[in-house]
């Protein structure tokens, strides 16, 4: 009988490791001791730490649930207000001080890596996008002026949410994350008034 993958065990081994610590300060050994596991096995499923990163990264996008942004059941404004409140509940509930893994990699790895580099320009920019779709629904439904730039209000979602995230960690204190909320994101996608 064939025995069975432990490829899950070093991807969520990895991903825990990555985003509590880093990914300079999480080596292979680490990874593969967290998951029960000889070291020499992490090759039976990556080439590379690089490559394990990437699929964590990828698995880590996932978790954002993007695709509720898309629900046409949920008004458009609806659905951008609660991606942000499920991101603020998820950082509070994993713990503030660990951030975004997104931003932690951007920060750490970006001019160390081409390939992580690319693959989180590519994400932020898969999250920019759905924004943006979101609020053109809002436009297409008169929530927001047609007038306005949704592609430029979507990525500056995106970056005030990373830099609120990232002073709240400097914090230890969701409360920049509140401050987004009212700040930023609520004055953002106000209807301008005649």
């Amino acid at each position: 009988m064939p025995r069975p993958s432990s490829r899950e065990e070093v991807v969520a081994a990895a991903q825990d490791r990555f985003h509590r610590r880093g990914y300079h300060a999480s080596g292979v050994k680490d990874i593969t001791d967290a998951a029960g596991l000889p070291k020499g096995s992490f090759y039976n499923y990556f080439a590379s730490k690089e490559d394990m990163a990437i699929e964590t990264l990828r698995r880590y996008g996932q978790s954002r649930q993007l695709h509720r942004l898309g629900d046409q059941a949920v008004p458009p404004l609806q659905r951008v207000s609660e991606h942000f409140e499920f991101l603020r509940a998820d950082v509070v509930n994993f713990g503030i001080g660990y951030g975004c893994m997104f931003g932690n990699f951007a920060i750490e790895t970006s001019e160390h890596s081409e390939a992580l580099r690319t693959f989180v320009r590519e994400a932020l920019g898969r999250w920019v996008g759905a924004l943006a779709g979101a609020l053109r629904d809002a436009q297409a439904r008169g929530e927001l002026p047609a007038g306005r730039d949704v592609d430029l209000l979507a990525a500056a979602l995106v970056r005030a949410w990373q830099g609120a995230l990232l002073h709240a960690r400097v914090l230890g204190d969701p409360a920049p994350l509140d401050e987004f909320e009212t700040g930023t994101l609520e004055p953002l996608l106000a209807k301008e008034k005649a």
